[in-house]
């Protein structure tokens, strides 16, 4: 293999793993971001109705351990999924390989020469990794798989719970350790604050324009906790 292929199958991996983390960095900001907005919303709802701080205390944790098991959950199931369909197509490749072997290199000729390689560098790049690890080379070129590096569901999970988890301790603390004259404003202020926080890393994380995120973070958690303390204190009034 010349020293140009073998750079870019470097980059090439370099770039998958870059990948990787950010989009893992860019779930832990957005699971964090949903345990700061669902628990703000809960707590601050509650406080409209009540100042005890035993109530609020009870629906935070409630509401924290519904959400990050909701979460984790939820994304064991769609990582599971991914994962069965990384190991069918994987299986697939498996059988073209040992049923149609010529097929399957001028394949992957092709695949190469489509990434800008010449047609006989090509063929001689595609012969190389197939002799080194047909399958292998199948499915990094070919699906965009590593065969090493299936999707883990219960990483996946275990990460939406600490991020979910760490987002939500923010307004359950803020609500119920100061004073009850100041804990609705400490709250509202601390998360506000916080999604200002998540709005800019998921911005910088995705290359989008930090002030717009920023502000439709921060809005969209003022509008939850506002209805829903809207909605407590109706409540409240009543009786209810």
């Amino acid at each position: 293999m010349t020293e140009a292929e073998t750079a870019g199958d470097h980059d090439e991996a370099h770039q998958g793993a870059l990948g990787t983390r950010l989009n893992w960095l860019r779930a832990a900001v957005l699971g964090a971001n949903d345990g700061i907005v669902s628990t703000a919303g809960l707590v601050v709802g509650v406080a409209g109705a009540t100042d005890d701080r035993s109530a609020l205390l009870t629906a935070g944790l409630a509401g924290l351990l519904a959400g990050s098991m909701s979460m984790a959950a939820g994304e064991y199931v769609s990582v599971s999924t991914q994962r069965d369909s990384e190991k069918a197509a994987l299986a697939q490749e498996r059988r073209e390989l040992r049923e149609e072997p010529e097929a399957e290199l001028e394949e992957l000729s092709g695949l190469l020469e489509d990434r800008g390689l010449s047609a006989e560098v090509a063929r001689e790049a595609a012969q190389q990794l197939t002799d080194r690890d047909a399958l292998r080379a199948h499915a990094r070129v070919e699906l965009g798989i590593d065969p090493d590096e299936l999707a883990n569901p219960w990483h996946a999970a275990g990460a939406s719970f600490l991020a979910f988890t760490a987002g939500a301790l923010l307004p359950l603390l803020a609500i119920v350790l100061p004073p009850s004259s100041v804990r609705l404003y400490v709250t509202v202020t601390s998360v506000l604050a916080a999604l200002a926080l998540t709005g800019w890393g998921s911005a910088r994380l995705g290359s989008a324009p930090v002030r717009a995120a920023v502000l439709r973070n921060m809005g969209g958690g003022a509008v939850a906790m506002g209805v829903t303390y809207l909605a407590g204190s109706l409540l409240g009034a009543a009786g209810v």
